[in-house]
């Protein structure tokens, strides 16, 4: 009994190991995103009023204040620092609003704002296209030489055509500007969710682990 109590004590120094190198290098990433440009979030900036009520600043980025997480980044003010090439920001996704613009940028991928369903305010050099095209959102426009783009569409509630559906015995989720996802309906698994699953009456439902993310520009996908 000594000896397996012994060997559990090290799983779990073990995990908690794990988990503090986790918390430090998600801290570093997140301090690297914070600090890519100088001082702080700009005063009287879009991202400044919208952290006025919702979060409190530190560095260039706006963490919400009631998050369960309190490293959750809802706001992104990177404008004006002579950023001439974005290729990722981070763990950023949970942000509601983020300023690119007044920066030397010439190309944006949209994959870059992959997973980003909670962004409803982007701002962008002039010459820059809203990832996902203009259908993407619900008004764009150039002011003060930024493009903005507001208000972010639910892919999957619009009914124009897109290039393919969800399969069957699945469901549509928003997946950033431009993408949405696949996942399977309750019970149901496999490649497309073809294969069903019947737990007994007492088993909680489960959504399948299929998962199919997509663009709506993609010509190739599925």
């Amino acid at each position: 009994m000594t000896l397996f109590w012994r060997k559990w004590q090290l799983a779990l120094q073990h995990l908690l190991y794990i988990y503090v190198l986790f918390l430090l290098f998600y801290s570093m990433y997140m301090s690297t995103l914070c600090q890519m440009c100088e001082g702080t979030v700009r005063q009287d900036s879009p991202v400044w009023d919208f952290c006025l009520t919702k979060g409190h600043i530190r560095g260039r980025c706006c963490f919400g204040n009631n998050t369960s997480n309190v490293d959750t980044i809802i706001g992104l003010d990177l404008a004006n620092c002579s950023i001439s090439h974005v290729e990722h920001l981070y763990n950023s996704s949970t942000t509601f609003i983020i300023d690119l613009s007044n920066n030397p940028i010439s190309n944006l991928s949209d994959f870059i704002f992959q997973g980003f369903s909670h962004l409803t305010q982007l701002l962008l050099p002039s010459k820059l296209e809203c990832p996902g095209g203009n259908a993407s959102w619900e008004k764009v426009e150039v002011k003060n030489n930024a493009k903005i783009c507001e208000g972010q569409k639910n892919i999957c509630n619009q009914t124009v055509q897109m290039p393919w559906d969800c399969p069957e015995n699945s469901f549509c989720s928003p997946y950033g500007p431009g993408f949405f996802e696949c996942s399977c309906l309750h019970n149901f698994h496999g490649y497309k969710c073809m294969r069903q699953v019947r737990p007994p009456s007492n088993h909680p439902k489960q959504v399948g682990h299929y998962s199919f993310i997509a663009h709506v520009h993609c010509s190739l996908c599925f």
